[in-house]
């Protein structure tokens, strides 16, 4: 464990620079918003687009992978759901709660990070998670505060929906590069520096952009924002395992692969549709703040345990 502790340490190391920036106010909060602007529309694109271009479809798509995280992910879902409601909490709230117990960082920290601990061959089924939180749950959420508020589901809240997924641009880059790929077109030399370049500026951009993000983030409610934290860092991981390994089969470095990005702390655009509905973004805040901190050691816990199976 001491040695993927020291592996991880320098991606942690960069988010507490970026922490101590934003927090010292030498980067302001808009400049971080326009940091992660780069990153998400621009760095990590370019990231993600070469990655996709040199892999295959059916390199890439595993039922069984996606049906183990999906199963997983869902259980640990429900369970935070029905804490929610057995605090009394509204529809809204305990969908917000939800997604912070199951949706990771694994856009601006799983991908960086999954590349460098357990090479490229990891970044496969990174994808396929991502494009199950991005698809399934982020839907989810918009689906379930928008039908509660409106008291029926209806076309315009799944015309939301759709329109959401089409303009994200990693969904869109990660298509992009499977159509690519799947037309067998060369890659330029120019246009492959070109995205090396480019998304060679994900990895700091990111982290760094996550570090100051957390600056401006409140630890309030901590025991509603402890919990979430322990389903996200603990449980999350745990469910995703018992089913990967137990149930659904999936091949050790796959299922050691989507475990350990089962263990990324809350993701920052949980904060961002929170505060978008205006739905408890303070224990979000929290939530996100306490499972970074936190993840330091938990996620470096989990890279070591799965790289024994």
């Amino acid at each position: 464990m001491i040695d993927v502790f020291l592996q991880t340490l320098p991606f942690f190391a960069i988010i507490g620079i970026g922490y101590l920036a934003g927090r010292s106010g030498f980067f302001p909060e808009a400049a971080t918003a326009y940091l992660t602007k780069f990153v998400f529309f621009f760095a990590l694109s370019a990231m993600l687009f070469r990655f996709a271009a040199n892999l295959s479809l059916g390199e890439v798509l595993d039922w069984n992978i996606i049906y183990a995280y999906l199963a997983g992910t869902t259980a640990i879902y429900i369970v935070a759901t029905f804490v929610s409601f057995l605090r009394k909490q509204s529809v809204e709230v305990a969908a917000v709660e939800a997604q912070c117990a199951v949706i990771g960082n694994t856009g601006f920290l799983g991908i960086p990070m999954m590349a460098v601990l357990m090479g490229p061959e990891s970044i496969g089924p990174v994808m396929l998670i991502l494009a199950v939180d991005l698809i399934v749950f982020s839907s989810l959420i918009v689906i379930l505060i928008n039908g509660a508020r409106d008291g029926r589901m209806s076309f315009a809240i799944f015309k939301t929906v759709g329109v959401g997924l089409i303009k994200n641009p990693m969904i869109v880059s990660i298509s992009l590069g499977l159509i690519w790929s799947s037309l067998d077109w060369p890659m330029p030399e120019v246009l492959n520096s070109f995205l090396v370049t480019l998304g060679a500026a994900a990895t700091p951009g990111a982290l760094f952009a996550i570090g100051a993000s957390l600056a401006s983030k409140s630890a309030e409610r901590m025991s509603v924002a402890g919990w979430l934290s322990f389903c996200k860092l603990v449980l999350h991981p745990l469910a995703v395992a018992g089913f990967a390994l137990l149930l659904f089969n999936v091949a050790t470095f796959e299922a050691g692969v989507i475990i350990a990005c089962s263990a990324l702390p809350v993701a920052g655009n949980v904060f961002m549709l929170a505060q978008h509905y205006g739905v408890a973004p303070q224990r979000v805040s929290a939530s996100i703040l306490i499972s970074t901190a936190i993840s330091i050691v938990t996620f470096s816990a989990t890279v070591g345990w799965v790289a024994l199976l």
